[in-house]
């Protein structure tokens, strides 16, 4: 185990985008951090090179429930202190120059904040809590706070959103200077009020042309920047890269804590119970509330191609062989064959990529490339 994610479910209001299991039960969170800490003592053990604190919304713990966080994890793992990488999500509105300083006496050292985008009327779309103005002070504030490795989400494809709106939250997400950009285009996801106004014709998708040019736009002027394009989503200068979610793209075992977190061992896939009541009831009596699912090797090769396929590495065919043998290697390049004449895809250095073109595509290539029927 290198990895350990930790989810807050708690939310004070819901995003009409989101489809991430949240509550906005907030007195709940005391309780719920006493069995997060127990949960830890009942898991297993293992070295830590990366920490993730995510939601939900973090940044609703008050200072006193971060601190007896970090003492559990602190008394229960063995972490590389100085050399780990330790994230933890914040809102904007919840960054005051006091929150920023309490969070700078913890060891976090990143911190990963939703802004989402700089227009007060698309932030008031997506019901988000803060505006714009509080998205710029909060960044000011972890800077003053001494925080120099800052990661930020944006969001474009909202409906009737021109290029040049998006043009204008990119240039102003580069004014700021933050170590790492996630960017992703907005999603309908089922069981969302946004799903349920699209379903009702309230709003229109954006066109996939207009998509497309979004896209290519963001991945222009970012790496024109100097920021490396090292996953579909996600960008970094150089030496900034998300170590920890960059070990759920190459497969590194991870411990997920807490209502509705995942877990992965390499070969067995396992689920805490996605109910914030049920889990810290299960936790009280002493059990971890969890299903459990072994991976076949067919389930572990279509994981690490969808997840493979989505970084800038690609998928390395040695380890295909390695791991699964030559059939699935064969399998892989003969389906990846009609991507690879359309441009939209490359084999370089041993490892088979998305080309630009192909991203735009990539949901239709990975389908291609998923197994149905083992090959062993």
């Amino acid at each position: 185990m290198e990895g350990l994610y930790v989810h807050i479910p708690f939310c004070r209001s819901r995003c009409v985008y989101c489809g991430f299991y949240s509550t906005t039960l907030l007195p709940l969170r005391q309780r719920y951090v006493d069995a997060l800490c127990r949960e830890m003592r009942l898991r297993e053990k293992g070295p830590l090179q990366t920490i993730y604190i995510g939601g939900g919304t973090p940044s609703l713990l008050s200072p006193a429930m971060l601190r007896q966080l970090f003492d559990s994890i602190r008394a229960t793992y063995e972490v590389d202190w100085p050399h780990a990488e330790i994230t933890m999500e914040c809102n904007p509105d919840d960054v005051t120059p006091e929150f920023a300083d309490s969070l700078a006496a913890l060891p976090v050292n990143r911190v990963s904040m939703g802004i989402q985008t700089f227009s007060d009327q698309r932030l008031r779309f997506l019901h988000r809590r803060h505006d714009a103005a509080q998205a710029r002070g909060a960044f000011r504030h972890l800077r003053e706070a001494g925080f120099s490795n800052i990661s930020i989400d944006l969001m474009f494809g909202f409906p009737e959103e021109t290029l040049g709106e998006w043009e204008a939250d990119i240039q102003e997400a580069l004014s700021l200077g933050a170590e790492h950009i996630s960017a992703y285009s907005l999603m309908y996801e089922e069981g969302t009020p946004l799903h349920q106004w699209l379903e009702s014709q309230k709003v229109e998708e954006i066109d996939e042309e207009t998509y497309i040019l979004m896209y290519e736009t963001l991945v222009r002027k970012l790496t024109q920047a100097g920021y490396e394009h090292y996953e579909i989503s996600n960008f970094a200068l150089p030496g900034h890269r998300s170590r920890h979610n960059s070990s759920y793209w190459d497969g590194t075992p991870y411990i997920g804590l807490g209502a509705a977190a995942h877990s992965y061992t390499g070969i067995v896939r396992q689920s805490n119970l996605s109910d914030v009541m049920g889990y810290m009831q299960s936790i009280e009596k002493g059990i971890v509330p969890m299903e459990e699912e072994e991976l076949r090797p067919m389930d572990r090769y279509n994981d690490m191609v969808t997840t493979a396929l989505r970084t800038s590495s690609g998928i390395p065919l040695a380890e295909v062989v390695s791991r699964f043998g030559q059939r699935y290697q064969d399998y892989l390049l003969e389906n990846a064959q009609q991507a690879l004449d359309r441009g939209w895809m490359r084999i370089d250095e041993g490892r088979l990529h998305l080309t630009l073109a192909g991203i735009a595509v990539s949901d239709m290539v990975a389908s291609d490339l998923i197994m149905l029927e083992d090959q062993t």
